[in-house]
């Protein structure tokens, strides 16, 4: 069994849904995805809080197996702070407001004894950040990189550089239409693979998730639930379990079934997710659940002729 770096945020997030209000609660890319990674294998997680950060979420961390050496505690400044809205469609957030506050300063500077980890996550930064991360790591195995419309917009050359260092690009459908200004997601998928990575794997909210490696296309399906209530953190949260999965196995493999076994794993965990408001439904999840939510995703895509 491996480990895994993430860097990301760790902040507070204040959401509303048509189902419920949520004000700052604690949540970001890091918390999301090393709370999801960590029923697998152990997480290391670089990252950087305010002085109103609470204590008990970093021991919150370290009591699920999360390493917290690598976050920087800023005893002047507070916490990166987002505010978003969602309509009933919960496809997309209206960002209400975003306080960098010490994220905007952030220099992630990754703890010696992290920089021989064989699995990194680069979550959602600038390109810049992503790029210093990996540059301070030794000769990962496999790195994963994600992003937002954000940095595509406004350092799109800087991205593609960080991108094409990295074994693996995860984005939503919307951000990889925007990245390779190509709607088709194949072609888009296939123009991604020309910058180096030979792992695309295209998040679709509701309707699940799909793999494209080295000419080969998998699509799962969003498992159809009951109760949904907010989608935040989803995405990092399938990260996670997509990670957490390839990095659990014996053997290092980046086979077609070990991939495809990995995107239903990162579907499964961000199904648990969306169930509550921030990932409170994460802390308490035990593996007989996950497994056998992975045998409804098997069932779910299952067919005989």
């Amino acid at each position: 069994m491996s480990s895994i770096v993430v860097v990301g945020t760790m902040a507070f997030d204040t959401i509303e849904t048509p189902f419920g209000k949520a004000p700052k609660i604690l949540g970001g890319s890091a918390n999301y995805f090393a709370l999801s990674a960590s029923h697998y294998v152990p997480v290391r997680c670089v990252s950087v809080v305010g002085e109103d950060y609470p204590a008990e979420q970093i021991q919150l961390l370290k009591s699920r197996g999360i390493d917290v050496d690598g976050v920087l505690h800023m005893k002047e400044g507070k916490t990166f702070h987002w505010s978003g809205a969602y309509g009933y469609d919960l496809a997309e957030a209206k960002t209400l407001a975003t306080c960098l506050n010490v994220l905007e300063n952030f220099e992630a500077k990754v703890p010696e004894s992290y920089r021989s980890t064989p699995f990194v996550f680069l979550g959602n930064l600038a390109p810049k950040l992503q790029s210093s991360v990996l540059a301070q790591m030794k000769e990962p195995k496999f790195v994963a990189i994600d992003t937002m419309n954000f940095w595509i917009e406004g350092q799109r050359e800087a991205l593609i550089e960080a991108i094409s260092h990295c074994h693996a690009l995860i984005i939503n459908e919307g951000e990889i239409r925007q990245l390779t200004r190509t709607f088709n997601i194949v072609q888009a998928a296939d123009k991604v693979r020309e910058w180096g990575p030979q792992i695309v794997v295209i998040k679709r909210g509701e309707y699940g998730a799909a793999l494209f490696h080295h000419g080969e296309a998998f699509v799962v399906p969003g498992l159809p639930l009951a109760e949904v209530k907010d989608p935040t953190g989803a995405g990092d949260t399938f990260a996670g379990g997509f990670m957490g999965y390839l990095a659990s196995q014996h053997q290092f493999s980046l086979s077609t079934k070990t991939l495809r076994k990995a995107v239903v794993y990162g579907c499964v965990m961000a199904s648990f997710t969306v169930q509550d408001f921030g990932f409170k439904e994460l802390l308490g999840l035990k593996q007989e659940q996950r497994e056998e939510r992975y045998r409804r995703f098997v069932d779910l895509t299952s067919f005989h002729e």
